[in-house]
């Protein structure tokens, strides 16, 4: 007499790997008659950095160095430049193209804007912001981990690889 063992199949589902993103740092925006402060100039690297590796943690997304394109960025405003953004993250080889700015209503009031556009459909930019309030580290690393766990949906929400609300 045969013995048979049934062994337990383990069917692991294919997954597919995150979309590359480019992340370009963070511009200032909408400052009014009072300018950027070396403080307003001095925080876009670090948040900049912060939104990559929160991003990069949450494995929505293969994030892709910029350095390539950054004479070209430096050059360019992202949000006004006619999707120069979305040309840039192409020739690095990015799937998504993602840019933010800072809009500083007054030395309270902030808002942290984040733009994602896939470049692999014809889905509408989506556009996530918060409001923060103190114009200090603190408050904007808040605003941005904020942003990323709680605005930002992952990759393939209602079928685009961004999700979220069209611009």
């Amino acid at each position: 007499m045969l013995a048979t063992v049934a062994m337990p199949l383990t069917v692991q589902g294919a997954r597919a790997e995150p979309p590359k993103a480019a992340v370009f740092n963070f511009q200032l925006a909408n400052l009014g008659a009072q300018g950027p402060t070396e403080a307003d100039v001095a925080r876009l690297g670090p948040i900049s950095d912060l939104l990559r590796e929160q991003l990069k943690d949450t494995g929505r997304y293969e994030i892709v160095s910029t350095a390539p394109v950054k004479a070209d960025v430096a050059k360019a405003d992202l949000r006004a430049c006619g999707g120069c953004a979305d040309d840039f993250a192409r020739k690095i080889g990015a799937d998504v193209a993602i840019t933010g700015e800072i809009q500083k209503v007054s030395n309270l009031i902030l808002n942290i804007n984040v733009y994602v556009k896939d470049l692999r459909s014809k889905a509408p930019e989506q556009a996530y912001s918060v409001d923060i309030r103190g114009d200090n580290d603190t408050s904007f690393d808040h605003g941005v981990k904020y942003l990323v766990k709680n605005r930002l949906p992952p990759p393939g929400h209602d079928g685009d690889a961004t999700g979220g609300a069209p611009r």
